[in-house]
C-alpha cells in the first residue's frame, strides 16, 4: 500500500488528468513514485494529462517529462492506432464472411474515455452472437490462423500483433456455480445487435460495422468481470475508471432497477456500492450519474485500499512450491473479498476452481 501522502498526490493527479475537480494541489511530489503507481494502474497517459494541468513549479523536470511523453506516445497513442486498425480490419473480414463481431471490454470501454487513446489497450475481446465455433473454423481455414482452444469460455488467436479472445461464454462457467447461473442472462442480453459503430477499414478503404454491447449487457458484464478479478487477486484503478466513464456516458440507458435486482440475487450489491462510492468520493465523478446507494465507509475504504495497494497481487513467485504456497496464502487472505462478492461458500468455490483448473490449466 502506498503511503497516505503519495496516494493522495496520485489521486489528485489522476483527477486532474480526467478533467475532474482535484481538490488542493500537493506542495511536493515524489515523481518516481507517481510514475510507478501510474504504470501499475495502467494510467501513465492520464498522469501526463494531469501534469499538464499543474503549475510549472510543481511539474517534474523537463527531461523526465519528455521521456514520459515519449513513452505515452509509443505505448498508448501509437499503439491505439494499431489497435483501432486491427479491430476494424478484423470486423470487416468477419462481416464479409457473414459473421457479426461485438467488441467487449477494451475497445468498447475506450469509447467512453475523454481520450480513447489514453486508455491502455491489451488484447481484443469479441463475441460473435453464438457463431464463434463456425467463425473460428472459417478463420483457420481461409487465413491459416492457429486457434487455441485450451481456455475456458473463449478461444485465443492472434490478429496481427494483438491477442484475440473469442468468447463463446461471457464468463467462466466452470469456475463458480453462480457463473453458470448468470451466464444465460448475459447470453440473452448478448442477442441484441442494435448497438454499433462504423469504423474505417484501411485494408478495404471502406466503412465497416463493429457491434457494441447494449448498456445493460456491458453494465453486468463489467461488474462481473471486475468482481472476478478483485476476488481472485486484484483490480486496478483503470478498471474503476472504465466503470465510472461507462456510467457517466450511459446512465440514462441502463435499466437500474433491473440491474440492482440481479446484483441483489448474486450477492454483488455491496461491492457495486463501494465501487460507485469510490467513483464519486475519490475520483470526483458526479453523484447524479450513479444510482443512490447506501454503503459502509469503512468497507469502501478497505476495498479502495486494496485497489491502490493489494496485499496479494496476480504476480506469483517463481518455483512450484513457492507459487502454490503463495496461491494458498492469497486464497486465505482474500476470504473477505469472497464473502463480500459471492454467495456460494469458499469451500464450494475452491473445489469448483480446482476442477476447472484440471480441465483446462491454461485458463488460469
Amino acid at each position: 500500500m502506498p503511503s497516505s501522502n503519495n496516494a493522495d498526490n496520485f489521486l489528485t493527479l489522476i483527477r486532474l488528468g480526467i478533467g475532474h475537480h482535484s481538490g488542493a494541489l500537493p506542495e511536493s511530489i515524489d515523481w518516481a513514485d507517481m510514475e510507478s503507481m501510474a504504470a501499475r494502474h495502467g494510467l501513465s497517459a492520464i498522469l501526463i494529462d494531469g501534469v499538464e494541468n499543474l503549475p510549472e513549479s510543481l511539474r517534474p523536470s523537463k527531461m523526465m517529462l519528455l521521456q514520459w511523453i515519449g513513452e505515452v506516445l509509443q505505448n498508448y497513442e501509437q499503439r491505439y492506432v494499431l489497435y483501432h486498425r486491427a479491430v476494424a480490419e478484423m470486423a470487416a473480414w468477419y462481416n464479409s464472411h457473414g459473421f457479426k463481431m461485438m467488441v467487449l471490454k477494451g475497445y468498447a470501454c475506450s469509447l467512453n474515455w475523454p481520450r480513447p487513446d489514453h486508455r491502455p489497450c491489451g488484447d481484443i475481446d469479441i463475441w460473435q452472437f453464438g457463431q464463434q465455433k463456425t467463425a473460428d473454423a472459417v478463420l483457420a481455414k481461409e487465413r491459416g490462423i492457429k486457434i487455441d482452444s485450451s481456455h475456458h469460455h473463449h478461444t485465443v488467436f492472434y490478429w496481427r500483433d494483438f491477442m484475440v479472445e473469442n468468447h463463446y461464454d461471457f464468463d467462466n462457467i466452470y469456475a463458480r456455480k453462480s457463473n453458470r447461473e448468470i451466464e444465460p442472462i448475459l447470453k440473452n442480453l448478448g442477442k441484441d445487435n442494435s448497438y454499433f459503430v462504423e469504423m474505417s477499414d484501411a485494408s478495404t478503404n471502406s466503412e465497416t460495422k463493429v457491434y457494441l454491447p447494449s448498456p445493460n449487457l456491458h453494465a453486468l458484464f463489467l461488474l462481473r468481470h471486475m468482481t472476478g478479478h478483485f476476488v481472485g487477486s486484484e483490480i486496478n484503478l483503470r478498471q474503476v475508471l472504465d466503470w465510472g466513464f461507462f456510467v457517466e456516458k450511459h446512465t440514462k440507458e441502463i435499466d437500474w432497477n433491473w440491474l440492482l435486482g440481479v446484483l441483489d440475487v448474486y450477492h454483488m450489491k455491496e461491492f457495486f456500492n463501494c465501487i460507485n462510492a469510490i467513483c464519486v468520493e475519490d475520483l470526483s465523478f458526479e453523484a447524479r450519474f450513479f444510482p443512490y446507494v447506501q454503503f459502509s465507509p469503512t468497507l469502501k475504504d478497505k476495498v479502495f485500499a486494496d485497489i491502490l495497494g493489494p496485499v496479494f497481487t496476480a504476480k506469483e513467485p517463481n518455483g512450484l512450491i513457492k507459487r502454490l504456497l503463495y496461491k494458498y496464502r492469497r486464497w486465505k487472505g482474500n476470504a473477505w473479498k469472497q464473502d463480500l462478492c459471492y454467495e456460494e461458500s469458499r469451500c464450494s468455490s475452491f473445489l469448483t476452481g480446482v476442477w476447472a483448473k484440471l480441465l483446462k490449466p491454461s485458463s488460469f
